[in-house]
């Protein structure tokens, strides 16, 4: 019986070790996300600009909250909104928005802007430069199909996914 109970014990002393974390859990990469840009040269006769200003809203406001979420990032603002607000971080030179960034304690800066070419097309150009070394660590064209608010929220997702599967913070995702 004794026996037994001091095999019993040694099982529950193991599987609580198990469940203890060996080490320091790496501290979660600051990453900076300023708002995308937005050009429309479909020729549409319709006036779109505020719905795609919500539209650009949510996508930098989605991505912010997904990359957020995972613990992996810590997302910083950066002073955008021009007039008052800081840069205009959609028209500042990307190397004064890698000084913000770095000034904000960021050490990945995630730059985008929109392209709608037509009613069904729209394209993406994503980039990461990791504002320590001046290093591109992502430059991507995306294409995307769709311009209404369920197209703009995948392609927030993915977008998001895409930068969630990069190594931003040195480890393997």
């Amino acid at each position: 019986m004794a026996g037994r109970l001091g095999s019993v014990g040694l099982i529950v002393l193991l599987a609580t070790l198990a469940l203890v974390p060996i080490g320091r859990a790496a501290a979660p990469t600051a990453i900076a996300i300023p708002d995308f840009g937005f050009v429309d040269t479909s020729g549409e006769a319709g006036d779109q600009q505020a719905a795609h200003t919500a539209r650009l809203a949510e996508l930098t406001q989605g991505l912010k909250a997904e990359l957020g979420s995972g613990g992996r990032y810590r997302v910083l603002s950066l002073a955008c909104g021009g007039a008052g607000g800081g840069m205009d971080c959609r028209a500042a030179d990307p190397a004064a928005l890698a000084e913000a960034a770095r000034r904000a304690g960021a050490r990945v800066l995630v730059l985008g802007d929109v392209h709608k070419t037509s009613t069904l097309l729209l394209s993406t150009k994503v980039q990461v430069l990791d504002v320590q070394t001046n290093r591109l660590l992502l430059d991507r064209f995306l294409s995307f199909r769709g311009d209404n608010d369920e197209a703009w929220r995948r392609m927030t997702h993915f977008i998001a996914r895409e930068l969630d599967g990069l190594a931003l913070d040195g480890t393997a995702p």
